[in-house]
C-alpha cells in the first residue's frame, strides 16, 4: 500500500503537540541531553563544489573545528584547507584557515587577515541560522513559533516525517525525520532574493549515519540551492568535546610559514 501524505494524527493530539513530539524524538535519537551539552567538535573530511548540479572539479581537504554556544562561549568555527607540500617534503599542510566568529568571516594566512566578501558571509550565517541546532537551541524557545506535523513523505527513497516550525515574523524550516530512526533526512528553508524578489530554497540532505561518542552523526552532507547540487561533504573522522585552546578562534593570530 501505498502510505498517505496527509499529516498524522495521533489520538488527542493536534499536529502542534505531535510536531513538538517529533522533534523531541529527534533530539532522543541524536543523543539527548549529550547532544544538547556538547561543547566542540573537530572534523575532517573533504567537500567537492558543483555549479548547476555537475561537479566542477573543485575537491578540497579540511580540518573543521566547532565551538557550540553556551553561557560562557559564543558559537565559533575554523575551518583549515590542507595542501601537499610538495614532491621532496612529503605530507599535507594547512596555509589558508576562515574564521567565523562574532556574525564574520575571516581568512587568515601567514601574510594576513582579510573579512570575507559580504554575499559569502550573509550566505554562512543564514544558513546557521536555519541548522537543525538553531531550530532546537533558538527556535523552540521563541515567543510565538508554531510546530506544524505535516505527514510523511520520501527522502531518498526513505520513510519521513515531516515538521516545519514557523516563527512569529514568519520565518521558517521544515525538518524531515526517519520515520524509523527519528534521525534528521533533510532540512529545507526559503528566503526572499533582494535582487530578482523571488524566493531562493536551501537544503541540505544527512546520510551514513555513525555514532561517535554516543552521538550519532551524519557523515555525508549533501546541499542543494534551488534543487541543484551545490555541494557534497564526506566526513571521516569526527571528534567531540576535545577541549580547546583559548586562541582558537582568534583571527589575529596569524599562521606559522611552512
Amino acid at each position: 500500500d501505498i502510505p498517505s501524505a496527509a499529516p498524522v494524527k495521533s489520538a488527542g493530539q493536534t499536529q502542534e503537540e505531535r510536531g513538538r513530539q517529533l522533534l523531541d524524538q529527534m533530539v532522543t535519537a541524536l543523543g539527548g541531553q549529550a547532544w544538547l551539552d556538547r561543547k566542540d567538535v573537530q572534523e575532517q573530511g573533504q567537500r567537492a563544489a558543483f555549479f548547476r548540479g555537475q561537479p566542477n572539479g573543485s575537491v578540497i581537504e579540511f580540518k573543521l573545528t566547532r565551538q557550540f554556544p553556551d553561557a560562557t562561549h559564543p558559537e565559533a568555527v575554523r575551518i583549515g584547507y590542507l595542501t601537499y607540500r610538495g614532491m621532496i617534503v612529503p605530507g599535507k599542510k594547512i596555509d589558508v584557515v576562515q574564521i567565523w566568529t562574532a556574525n564574520t568571516g575571516y581568512e587568515v594566512t601567514y601574510k594576513g587577515k582579510t573579512t570575507l566578501p559580504k554575499e559569502q558571509v550573509e550566505d554562512y550565517y543564514r544558513r546557521n541560522a536555519h541548522s537543525i541546532e538553531s531550530v532546537v537551541r533558538d527556535w523552540l524557545k521563541a515567543p510565538g513559533v508554531m510546530v506544524v506535523a505535516e505527514g510523511t513523505t520520501m527522502v531518498e527513497r526513505r520513510m519521513a516525517d515531516k515538521i516545519s516550525v514557523l516563527s512569529a515574523n514568519n520565518d521558517a524550516v521544515t525538518i524531515e525525520l526517519d520515520a524509523t530512526t527519528h534521525l534528521p533526512l533533510r532540512r529545507t528553508f526559503q528566503w526572499r532574493n533582494a535582487t530578482f524578489k523571488d524566493y531562493d530554497e536551501d537544503a541540505e540532505e544527512y546520510d551514513d549515519y555513525h555514532t561517535f561518542q554516543g552521538l550519532p552523526t551524519a557523515l555525508a552532507i549533501t546541499r542543494y540551492h534551488n534543487g541543484d547540487m551545490a555541494s557534497q561533504t564526506f566526513l571521516k573522522a569526527v571528534q567531540y568535546n576535545t577541549g580547546l585552546p583559548p586562541d582558537t578562534f582568534n583571527p589575529d593570530i596569524l599562521l606559522k610559514k611552512k
